[in-house]
């Protein structure tokens, strides 16, 4: 079946021509053994394990309901141990500059003064909170977990394509993924020695309790929770799924109270006091007497025991201004400046529309490129300039003139593809790759995190609320010399799986 399969034109992950990639040819190899017939009933096996276990996401406004399975594709995504050894320093290195950033704009501003940022680009933006001005956060970091979006060019460099540092979704489905892929594909893991996951949920707890509030007494344990938005929020599942694993108290904003500018949850026992709040709502239903009025998803009174130290809110309020669109150009800057180090990781090339002479040479070459607004995620208000028709382009013209600063453009890359069997054959479908990273008194890395697949053929947006998928992804270790009198082989952190 595999045959049939075209891997010209871009960078495929699995082949090089019509053969396998070294790191591939294991793989590969079992794959060869399985009929057509049994592929199928091991997706539809797959499928099934999906929703039996509730491992679902919401698509707001669709016509046939809002809950659905993640799209699985068996297919891993496979990385070399010496190739996610660059990326892993390339994502730790980006995340120690950006925090650096977030505590200069909310603090001294140097970056202002030194002339590298223009302050309105910071200040006139809309994720900036002029409440975190002076405020110190625990352990003085904002950024207790990251998201960072990588891509392949048509050479199979690695760019990073957008950093996620404030409520970076999908980490359960790293861990759904692999325990699917174990129960389905058994016959995979006999031998290939892959970097397991079954430390990481240790190590993000471990991240996560390091945040002590300021105040806090040092002979108490902290008490952490999850603030969900609710189950009808679009990554509830991702909640569900990491305050059971971390084993915190999953709570919504009716659950906390704020006395004495300390945060209480109300339990049948009465009112527990809580240190750390690892929210997933957005800052601006926090705190209906900061942010919005209207919000009934957050605590009346949370940012006034936030900034007087007794409890930490993670990721902190405010980090929207370091992930914003029109602040990713910067990073490679950022780097140089508060680490005094070359980027590992490059960034896509991209234009800022508020510049008269790149808006008019973007107006011109539109049909080129790929236009995104600086504050939307998942795939929205975007245009792909060479997939787009004349109306999409004229409307988006006209957006980019009424707005400039709410828009940038980026040149369409050939985004790596790999194989995805769907629909009873094998067919190339783009990708790219959701890195975790996670903070607390060091400095962890999710190895593999999660290989997104724009499963409509052609497409290249992977985002599931937009028909997208995703992979296993298979961090492979390095393997000793094979020992002469010994066929077994012998793996240097673990034993085969």
């Amino acid at each position: 079946m595999m045959n049939l399969y075209d891997s010209s034109l871009f960078f495929d992950e699995m082949f090089d021509g019509n053969k396998p990639k070294p790191h591939y040819r294991s793989f590969h190899h079992k794959l060869t053994f399985f009929s057509r017939e049994q592929l199928e009933e091991k997706y539809r096996q797959a499928q099934a394990s999906f929703l039996r276990q509730g491992i679902t996401f919401t698509v707001y406004g669709a016509q046939d309901g809002t809950e659905r399975t993640m799209p699985f594709d068996c297919v891993p995504i496979i990385i070399p141990q010496s190739k996610w050894a660059m990326i892993e320093a390339g994502v730790k290195q980006r995340v120690e500059a950006l925090n650096k950033f977030l505590q200069d704009v909310y603090g001294q501003q140097k970056i202002f003064q030194d002339g590298l940022i223009p302050r309105q680009l910071v200040e006139n933006n809309p994720y900036f909170k002029p409440t975190m001005r002076g405020l110190q956060v625990p352990i003085a970091n904002h950024i207790f977990l990251a998201g960072i979006d990588l891509i392949r060019d048509e050479k199979g460099d690695y760019h990073v394509l957008e950093d996620n540092l404030r409520n970076p979704s999908g980490i359960s489905y790293v861990f759904e993924n692999r325990d699917v892929m174990k129960e389905v594909y058994p016959e995979f893991f006999s031998k290939h020695t892959i970097r397991p996951l079954d430390k990481q949920m240790a190590y993000m707890k471990k991240a996560l309790l390091a945040h002590r509030p300021p105040s806090m007494q040092a002979e108490r344990e902290p008490k952490a929770v999850l603030l969900t938005a609710g189950m009808y929020n679009s990554a509830y599942y991702d909640h569900v799924f990491l305050a059971q694993h971390l084993n915190i108290q999953l709570v919504e904003g009716r659950d906390l109270v704020v006395q004495d500018l300390k945060v209480y949850m109300k339990t049948i026992y009465g009112l527990q006091q809580i240190d750390i709040i690892y929210r997933r709502i957005d800052d601006d239903f926090l705190d209906p007497t900061v942010f919005r009025e209207d919000s009934l998803l957050g605590v009346p009174h949370l940012m006034a025991a936030y900034q007087a130290g007794h409890v930490s809110i993670l990721n902190a309020v405010g980090n929207g201004v370091a992930d914003d669109k029109a602040m990713y150009a910067y990073v490679p800057e950022m780097i140089r400046y508060y680490l005094q180090e070359e980027p590992i990781l490059p960034n896509v090339k991209t234009y800022h529309l508020g510049d008269d002479s790149q808006r008019e040479w973007v107006l011109e070459h539109i049909h080129e490129l790929v236009i995104k607004n600086v504050g939307a995620s998942g795939g929205y208000d975007m245009l792909i300039g060479p997939h787009a028709s004349k109306e999409e382009i004229a409307l988006f013209k006209q957006k980019i003139v009424e707005q400039p600063y709410q828009y940038i453009a980026q040149p369409t890359i050939k985004l790596s593809r790999a194989p995805a069997f769907q629909n009873g054959r094998f067919y190339p479908c783009h990708v790219d790759l959701r890195v975790y990273v996670m903070k607390g008194e060091d400095c962890y890395v999710l190895p593999g995190g999660l290989s997104r697949v724009a499963l409509q053929e052609g497409s290249l947006v992977v985002n599931s609320s937009q028909g997208g998928g995703a992979k296993d992804t298979w961090i492979l270790k390095e393997e000793l010399q094979h020992a002469k009198s010994s066929s077994r082989r012998v793996v240097l952190d673990g034993t085969l799986l």
